[in-house]
């Protein structure tokens, strides 16, 4: 392509980016407006869908030439540029929501009553001075730290669920001792037919096996100077449950996807049939569904991942890729010409493939050769997440002069509930 060329595309795509800008909110979660109005999560979507009605003209434009033996590479710049577009429009649909709604939640406990106002207070004396009151010993642990304020340990918990995608869709149980251990049903029952005076002899019974999931432990170290302490106003609470978020959401995330069980989560690719827990749990492991094309997804192997996954589980299916993959399933299309991939229509809602939602998932593979490129099933019933009960907080002045830091450790664990409810689809021929 000469310079001529790009320049003049460039040029012509100009008008539809600043449109789409100057429509949406700034990129990404932290830069989305927390005051965003109805209007212009409005206006977002509409430019969402018109971006997808061009990006459809013009792909099957680019499809049509092709099949003429046309390739024009202007017109296959034209369509990624709009596919990148659509996905960040989508993106800040996405982000948006999950913003509105933590918002809400955070503007519904302006005005809640505090539990426990005695040992709140007290928690937030400790903060700041260091005192250590009455009403705080109750808190008091074996290893000198302190459990949070049940308000304080509610609002972590659900942040991390407004932030990361696995604890949206997953299960999760909190548990109060080392470790939560399951008993799996493996069946093996047999019964028989027999007349009314025929012996009835005994029967297989079913046999149990279990599966302990262990907690790993997972911390922050959020610091403050002891002036900001002693001269703010500040929600000392809101201040450090947010510190906490953020490294507690990318952790988890990580390990949700990828942890290999060692104090941390086993994550669920690594359940995926070859993987490193392939064989850990007593059902077998997630089975794999091949998209058909060694370094490409098909519309058939969308429909196959679909099939794959028994009907009584495809209630609550959604699939779950990341934002990059999106970007190649968006161009499939069925038999008749219809695309896959359809847009949020409305706030609230995901995009979705097939009929099913799609979950963004930050970690997951890109479309390559032998990648997982998505899973697809019932996740509550699928994915396990344990929390321990309590969040601890450990306040030390010294270390790191004139900081305070705030020592903070969650323990949480998780893995694989059954992988009959979830289906892998793996970007190979075979």
């Amino acid at each position: 392509m000469t310079m001529h060329k790009q320049h003049a595309l460039r040029l012509a795509f100009s008008a539809l980016a600043l449109a789409a800008a100057s429509s949406a909110p700034a990129r990404g979660l932290i830069a989305v407006r927390a005051d965003a109005a109805p209007g212009d999560i409005k206006a977002t979507v509409d430019a969402l869908n018109t971006a997808f009605a061009t990006f459809k003209a013009e792909h099957t434009k680019q499809l049509e030439e092709v099949k003429k033996g046309n390739a024009d590479a202007l017109q296959a710049l034209k369509v990624d540029t709009i596919n990148a577009d659509i996905a960040r429009l989508q993106r800040e649909v996405d982000d948006t929501n999950v913003k509105m709604a933590a918002q809400q939640m955070g503007a519904g406990s302006g005005g809640k009553t505090i539990k426990d106002a005695e040992y709140t207070g007290a928690f937030n004396a400790h903060m700041k001075k260091g005192d250590v009151q009455a009403a705080l010993n109750k808190g008091v642990a074996t290893e000198g730290g302190y459990l949070a304020p049940i308000e304080w340990d509610r609002t972590i918990t659900d942040r991390l669920i407004r932030v990361s995608p696995m604890r949206q869709i997953a299960q999760v149980q909190k548990i109060s001792t080392a470790g939560f251990s399951k008993l799996f049903n493996n069946r093996g029952t047999t019964s028989g037919w027999v007349g009314e005076t025929d012996a009835r002899p005994q029967t297989n019974t079913p046999t149990f096996s279990p599966l302990t999931y262990t907690p790993g432990e997972i911390y922050a170290n959020p610091a403050a100077t002891q002036q900001m302490l002693d001269d703010s106003e500040i929600d000392l609470e809101a201040w450090l449950a947010a510190e906490v978020e953020t490294e507690f959401a990318y952790q988890e995330g990580v390990a949700f996807l990828t942890g290999n069980g060692t104090n941390k989560p086993r994550g669920i690719l690594t359940y995926v049939t070859g993987g490193a827990a392939a064989a850990v749990h007593p059902w077998g492991d997630i089975k794999v569904v091949p998209t058909g094309q060694a370094a490409a997804v098909t519309a058939d192997s969308v429909i196959d991942l679909i099939t794959a996954l028994p009907n009584e589980y495809t209630g609550e299916a959604k699939f779950v890729m990341n934002r990059s993959s999106q970007a190649a399933f968006r161009k499939l299309k069925d038999g008749q010409g219809n695309y896959l991939w359809q847009p949020s229509f409305q706030a609230g809602q995901p995009a979705q493939l097939a009929g099913y939602p799609i979950v963004d998932m930050p970690g997951m593979p890109d479309v390559a050769a032998n990648a997982i490129a998505a899973l697809f099933g019932d996740f509550k019933r699928g994915y396990l997440i344990v929390d321990r009960t309590g969040v601890r907080v450990l306040r030390d002045p010294y270390t790191n002069k004139p900081y305070v830091q705030f020592y903070t450790t969650k323990r949480v664990g998780g893995g694989l509930l059954n992988p009959d409810v979830i289906k892998a689809l793996k970007v190979s021929a075979t």
